[in-house]
């Protein structure tokens, strides 16, 4: 067992530990049920806070949560089903991000907290906390401030709103838009210039927007189906050299989308 393979077990087992001992305790107060579901998603392209973490091939993105009351843990993986930089043309498992949360509303006000565990292939593995406010409001506006504890430590800061119609039977039509805000503190995550070359300048600026269009589509009582499209652009030019360095396809914008298939119960 390779030591990868050892920090996936102890902080899965971990995670369950505290999931587990967190509904026993609760299941006290009252007669609430764990809740669970699953999903599986297939898109064109994984794009992730800007960034092009695939390219000319189709992801699958498994998620699994199970629930009780405000406390969750959620796994979530990603399938590339052939590698870009890949010379073996084949496909590869190549992360798996373990989340544990709590959320809590009071009135129209929602918050959480939680950590995610970043597993990956070929690269530092990544640890976050992150801190939530959302309103239960008109365009459901939230702020959600992550801060990397373990590699390339900094600030990630998203803001968001969504809103769903209404359509016949049952389906709703989900829009949805976020901006992100990134800040360094370390001297390895600087900005690049306009030639695609390193500065001394820790990355401090306007990051990536998205935008999201999707179908949220009811089969049956524990099923849906949520086709979606996206376009994710850089906010700045200083984001804009970063993304484009970084990516497969000397790109900094894309348009992308695909299909979840989801079940709760």
């Amino acid at each position: 067992m390779n030591n990868r393979t050892i920090k996936l077990t102890a902080v899965t087992a971990i995670g369950f530990l505290i999931l587990i001992f967190s509904s026993t305790n609760l299941w006290a107060e009252d007669e609430a049920k764990p809740s669970a579901s699953a999903d599986v998603g297939v898109f064109s392209q994984y794009i992730w806070r800007g960034y092009e973490l695939s390219k000319d091939s189709v992801v699958i993105q498994p998620s699994a949560t199970v629930s009780y009351k405000d406390v969750s843990f959620n796994l979530w993986g990603n399938l590339d089903t052939d590698v870009y930089t890949d010379s073996r043309d084949e496909s590869q498992f190549n992360e798996t991000d373990m989340t544990l949360s709590y959320n809590k509303s009071f009135g129209i006000v929602s918050l959480g907290v939680g950590y995610i565990y970043y597993a990956l292939d070929a690269i530092d593995d990544s640890q976050e906390i992150y801190l939530s406010v959302g309103l239960d409001t008109l365009l459901s506006p939230s702020l959600t401030v992550y801060r990397e504890i373990s590699h390339l430590p900094s600030w990630y800061i998203s803001l968001g709103i969504s809103h769903s119609f209404e359509l016949p039977k049952g389906i709703t039509l989900d829009l949805g838009g976020s901006v992100g805000y990134y800040a360094s503190d370390d001297d390895a995550f600087v900005e690049v210039d306009d030639n695609g070359n390193a500065t001394t300048d820790k990355y401090n600026a306007f990051h990536n927007g998205l935008i999201s269009v999707g179908l949220t589509i009811p089969v049956g009582k524990y099923f849906s189906v949520v086709p979606m499209i996206a376009y994710s652009f850089p906010l700045t030019n200083e984001a804009d050299n970063l993304i484009k360095s970084s990516s497969l396809s000397d790109k900094s914008d894309f348009v992308f989308g695909g299909v979840t298939a989801s079940l709760s119960f």
